[in-house]
């Protein structure tokens, strides 16, 4: 392999490899190269997952919501945890269910890193690579960091939860959840305790691993698409105008599709994310303002708690929207170098043949929540605002 490959290789490796190690874990990597056993046991890991969360954490934490059903600090504290384990389990189903549909994304992004490229371009992929791997690390710490504020202070009797005596014993859990059962006997205290701890593990894993690996795919395709603005705009360099042109467009076509793809995959999660992301931050601001206004006492450890998780979901969410808004600014690059290219100094068929990428260009490229509202930063705000008020509504009934 000569040095070029070589570079190239690592290159890919650098630009996917925290996403495709935490999804291999999950057993959610699309990969077509998988044998049928392998296949079989990423599913398997995948399905006891699913299994895990839901049984662990979503079941019995619903029903501890209808036991502490009319306290509202109560019913803010279960849906601080519920709600993110709902969402996680919903998140890594659609993944899950669409894993095949993405398999053509993934080894187009593969190629496009392999394949010979000018400095320029490389330069681009990596500057457009480096944006993601810092979401990526940024989402890591902040789950890591949420992750050991709900699992060590329990373990010596520091509680990051709002305790009641509807759903908890002398013994309480990591979150609340109601047992058919009485648990807080041994070895069963001990037996849900780890049980539930490996249950925020794995969610945290799921949480970051799933929103990380949208984030890679959208900001591939954005470098992709300054690439193709930068070939739309230097079009006389090439020998054959007619078969430069005729490579953009099928490139252009080939990232729109992509783009297709990934919002028939992710746009029904973005739509819940958005309710989601309403509801959990109605529900933080409601306690976080409560403890400004005294009326729960509660330990510095669990204002860092509420705060680490309400700062994890904005982010998150506040990533989403920016995400969707570069990859409309990205396209619109394209519709503007099409445009801005000397199109007065072509023949006639040449200056025709550029209608095509025109037309098509002029239409919006962007992801969607639903199929309804476009993830872009304007619509982020009025999230926030539209949440906001909500909050007082909450103060107003505590």
């Amino acid at each position: 392999m000569d040095d070029s490959k070589t570079l190239a290789y690592a290159d890919l490796d650098w630009a996917i490899g925290i996403n495709r190690i935490s999804l291999k874990i999950l057993g959610l990597w699309p990969d077509d190269k998988l044998s049928r056993r392998e296949q079989f046991l990423a599913n398997l890991r995948s399905f006891i997952i699913i299994i895990t969360m839901f049984t662990i954490a979503v079941v019995p934490g619903l029903l501890a919501l209808l036991r502490v059903w009319g306290d509202l600090l109560a019913m803010a504290d279960n849906l601080q945890i519920a709600l993110p384990f709902m969402v996680i389990v919903l998140k890594f189903s659609i993944l899950w269910i669409h894993k095949k549909d993405l398999i053509p994304i993934i080894n187009m992004m593969m190629d496009d890193w392999i394949k010979t490229k000018t400095a320029v371009e490389r330069d681009t992929m990596i500057k457009q690579a480096k944006i993601a791997r810092a979401i990526v690390m940024f989402g890591c710490i902040m789950m890591c960091f949420a992750s050991i504020l709900l699992i060590i202070p329990p373990c010596f009797g520091y509680s990051m939860r709002y305790l009641t005596n509807l759903t908890d014993g002398s013994k309480p859990m990591l979150f609340q959840t109601y047992y058919l059962r009485d648990m807080s006997e041994s070895p069963y205290y001990e037996i849900v305790f780890v049980a539930q701890a490996i249950a925020i593990l794995v969610a945290a894993v799921s949480y970051t691993g799933v929103d990380n690996f949208l984030g890679l795919l959208v900001f591939h395709i954005c470098a992709q698409l300054d690439i193709l603005k930068m070939r739309m705009l230097n079009l006389n360099d090439f020998k054959n105008f007619n078969a430069a042109l005729s490579f953009n467009i099928e490139d252009h076509l080939r990232l729109i599709r992509s783009v297709d793809v990934i919002d028939s995959t992710f746009n029904l999660m973005l739509l819940a994310l958005l309710v989601y992301f309403a509801m959990l931050f109605c529900v933080q601001g409601f306690l976080l303002v409560t403890i400004i206004d005294g009326v729960s006492d509660v330990s510095f450890m669990r204002i860092c708690w509420l705060v680490s998780i309400l700062i994890n979901t904005f982010v998150h969410m506040c990533v989403y929207c920016v995400v969707g808004e570069i990859l409309i600014a990205k396209a619109e690059g394209v519709y503007h170098a099409v445009y801005n290219y000397t199109w007065y100094l072509l023949k006639p068929n040449e200056a025709r043949n550029l209608l095509m990428i025109m037309i098509r260009s002029e239409k919006p490229v962007l992801i969607t929540a639903g199929k309804i509202f476009p993830m872009t930063l304007s619509m982020f705000c009025n999230l926030i605002k539209t949440s906001a008020g909500y909050i007082s509504v909450l103060l107003a009934n505590r």
